[in-house]
């Protein structure tokens, strides 16, 4: 037997250079906040990027190394095929070498479009509707027949074409059978307008009468209204004639004259429609939103009950189950259901569907159904959904990028997720994980830890090595990593309770419960067990309530953390009187805007299929104002140096001296209560990291009123040295008279809790229930629940 070639012997002393590429190499860092670092990760290594929250992670992970990896895969394609793909840029920084192709499993959600499923967004509706189309009975088409995004439609007409030099004309009849419930088209509800939420009908349009935001009478669609000459505008509206009162609330868009300008007059509804409606809920401005939330009513669909499908769709079935009984399936249950399908005709579709079926119950989601609106998936529960598609992957040498996959996790499911990460990386590839909880730091192989604090005070690299080496280190970090909040010596007691009877709402199994007022009360349970569902079926709808979830908030390059919270607003006005000029010119997306780049601060070239270039504006030098506006001052600064400020330094600006502004001030306070004081006022929203945008969220919202807050994990994003303060901050709250509900998985926030309500003891059907009411210190001696065993661990009793 021949010897082994010298050039494909592992063992020779002359290793090929291929064998070095062990390392992805980063020099010169500078995207975002990083300053000029360096750094050098193992591949095939699972290594964990740790720091405060805005300390420069996920500017490193997902702007530096996963975008570049992703900008050189597209210019692989062809100048044509690029045109279709989005322009990425290049990072700012030297050199990236080592890099290999980057899969990006983040928290985005999965869309927020109402036809988009669970079943939808993955393969798996798809396979079913495949599955349905060759062994439903009776037959009834092809897969489309079982698609509620594809109406059924038929139609008959001429048509003209060539035959052999001649014109023929014959008459051709189609037919499409599509799922769609023609009631609902295919969304399982149907939505109507609550017309007093519109007007008030005892009032006249001179009075006052429109409820809408923006249509007071004074207001310039108020006046639209009142000059258009169709109604009598001293005349209550319940006095309306038919007529009046379907062109004040239908009349389609039409040509008027009014003040003597010709404009446009529309009906009341298909103006919200248009105008309101078709933004995300979560881009409209908060009044807007809350004002929505009022004025639409949304109703299960009476035709297809919920199931968005048409009869004859649901006619069909497999072993008598339809389509529609499918997709309602708790997932677990339904993969039990697949392998009862025993035909070879379909035998790769079924196990195809069974792969991925179990992927769902093996990571955890297993109690959702397809059935599942997409755009209700926590960020943990999207993240995780598009981690199935890489479970069964034979793909190697891949670099998977993770943030923060602990989200939304009970400490039970942390293991498991634990367990996922590791199969990834034993398969030979680079797992990187942008993460704060330490049961999954301690899992890495690698640490990196960014620092020393946020924004311009971050982005410097404080360690690179093992987590041991972290956890001895003198870092926030390492000097947190081992941190654990012990229960305390005294309980508040609660005077009140609400009471909440016969919950049913998903998997809730008629529940009873009180909940103490007056308290901090941490409701808890795996993932699927029904704590939102208690949440947003029973508590959010209480007058009382201020519900702060996890929907995040969405703006552009225009939208800072001034403009979203609202303090830009008495900002503008205090420049303005203090220099007798109109607000509007305050406004870098309004009459102050630089003429050059239209109060952007950058000016963008579009280069076809290159990357655009962003480069600052020459004009106003990245002030996004008039040089005229700059002259103008309050308190000593310009409008361009308040929005340079930190939020710390801003509160202390305007909480004295000349440049008090209470308004203001107000505002900034509850930002620098969230831990959100490093931020810089004027930064763009898009440059903030997770966690951030939900802490400006809340801080928003703490402002409310209402008596009952209840807030969906806060400690999202936060580093462990975060935590004391957001605990800190709940007492506050507690202290000041309110009562505080919130949904939480970290056990620093049990422990801290003066009541806790457990739901279990599973996911799902298996979930639904209370299994434990008491304070922590009862659920650790007891630990008769999942969660009372990892508190006891946690707290080491």
């Amino acid at each position: 037997m021949s010897a082994t070639p010298p050039e494909f012997d592992t063992t020779a002393s002359d290793a090929r250079a291929a064998d070095s590429h062990d390392l992805i190499r980063v020099v010169g860092a500078r995207e975002n906040n990083l300053k000029e670092i360096s750094v050098e990760i193992p591949k095939r290594r699972l290594t964990v990027f740790t720091g405060v929250s805005g300390s420069g992670k996920s500017s490193l992970v997902f702007s530096t190394i996963a975008a570049e990896s992703q900008r050189m895969i597209n210019e692989t394609y062809s100048a044509f095929v690029q045109g279709f793909m989005p322009n990425l840029a290049r990072p700012d920084v030297d050199v990236l070498e080592g890099l290999t192709t980057a899969i990006i499993v983040d928290q985005e959600r999965i869309g927020s479009d109402p036809r988009s499923t669970v079943g939808t967004a993955t393969d798996t509706g798809t396979m079913l509707r495949i599955l349905f189309s060759r062994l439903g009975q009776p037959h009834i088409g092809s897969p489309q027949a079982f698609s509620f995004n594809v109406a059924s439609i038929s139609g008959a007409g001429a048509v003209s074409f060539e035959r052999g030099g001649k014109t023929v004309k014959e008459r051709r009849d189609f037919t499409v059978v599509g799922g769609m419930c023609p009631r609902c088209e295919g969304r399982g509800e149907v939505s109507d307008f609550d017309l007093t939420a519109l007007f008030d009908d005892t009032k006249s349009l001179n009075e006052g009468a429109l409820l809408v935001p923006g249509y007071t009478a004074d207001s310039w669609y108020g006046r639209i209204y009142r000059g258009s000459g169709y109604f009598n505008n001293d005349k209550p509206i319940k006095d309306f004639s038919t007529k009046q009162l379907d062109d004040l609330l239908y009349k389609p868009a039409t040509r008027i004259k009014a003040e003597g300008v010709n404009v446009w007059y529309e009906g009341l509804i298909p103006k919200i429609q248009n105008s309101m409606l078709s933004k995300d809920r979560e881009a409209m401005q908060p009044h807007i939103r809350r004002f929505v939330d009022r004025a639409i009513t949304f109703d299960t669909c009476p035709e297809c009950d919920g199931t968005r499908l048409s009869d004859t769709a649901r006619s069909s079935t497999i072993n008598g189950v339809s389509i529609a009984e499918v997709n309602a399936m708790q997932i677990s249950d339904l993969a039990e259901w697949i392998r009862g399908i025993d035909d070879d005709s379909v035998a790769p579709l079924v196990t195809s569907l069974t792969e991925t079926l179990d992927a769902f119950v093996t990571i955890g989601l297993g109690y959702l159904s397809l059935s599942r609106p997409a755009g209700t998936l926590s960020g943990g529960e999207a993240q995780r959904t598009k981690m199935i598609r890489h479970l069964g992957s034979s793909l190697t040498d891949i670099t998977y990028v993770f943030d923060e996959p602990s989200i939304g996790l009970h400490p039970h499911d942390v293991t498991r997720m634990n367990t996922l990460l590791l199969q990834l990386r034993d398969k030979g590839n680079t797992v990187l994980v942008v993460e704060h909880k330490p049961e999954l730091i301690g899992i890495a192989d690698h640490a990196v830890d960014l620092g020393p604090r946020a924004g311009t005070d971050g982005g410097q690299i404080m360690f690179e090595g093992t987590v041991e080496g972290l956890r001895a280190s003198d870092t926030v970090t390492g000097r947190h990593l081992d941190d654990r909040a012990q229960l305390k010596d005294a309980v508040r007691e609660s005077a009140d309770a609400l009471e909440i009877r016969g919950a049913n709402t998903n998997n809730l199994q008629n529940v009873n419960v009180d909940i103490p007022l007056g308290v901090l009360c941490v409701m808890t349970g795996v993932a699927g067990s029904g704590k939102s569902s208690l949440v947003t079926g029973s508590l959010a709808k209480h007058d009382d309530v201020v519900l702060v979830d996890q929907q995040p908030i969405k703006g552009s390059r225009r939208s800072n953390p001034a403009t979203y919270s609202g303090l830009l607003e008495p900002i503008r006005k205090a420049f303005a009187k203090a220099n007798g000029v109109k607000p509007g010119l305050f406004s870098a997306n309004s009459e102050g805007a630089c003429p050059m780049c239209n109060g952007a601060g950058v000016v963008f070239t579009d280069l076809g299929v290159m990357a655009t270039v962003e480069s600052p504006c020459e004009l106003c030098e990245g002030k996004r104002f008039q040089a005229e506006v700059l002259e103008y001052r309050f308190g000593g600064a310009n409008i361009s140096e308040v929005l340079e400020m930190s939020v710390a330094r801003a509160a202390a600006f305007f909480g004295d001296g000349d440049a008090k502004l209470p308004a203001a001030h107000k505002i900034l306070t509850r930002m620098v209560d969230v831990g959100l004081g490093y931020l810089t006022i004027g930064q763009p929203l898009t440059t903030l990291s997770g966690g951030e945008r939900q802490r400006l969220k809340l801080a928003i919202q703490l402002g409310d009123k209402g008596s009952i807050l209840v807030l969906d994990e806060p400690t999202t994003g936060l580093h462990l040295a975060d935590v004391e303060n957001m605990l800190a901050l709940l007492d506050r709250l507690v202290d000041s008279g309110k009562s505080v509900i919130v949904i939480e998985h970290h056990q620093a926030v049990m422990a801290h809790a003066d009541w806790i309500i457990d739901l279990g003891p599973g996911a799902g059907h298996d979930g639904g229930r209370i299994v434990f009411e008491g304070t922590p210190a009862e659920l650790v001696a007891q630990k008769s629940t999942l969660t009372g065993e990892h508190l006891a661990a946690y707290v080491g009793a």
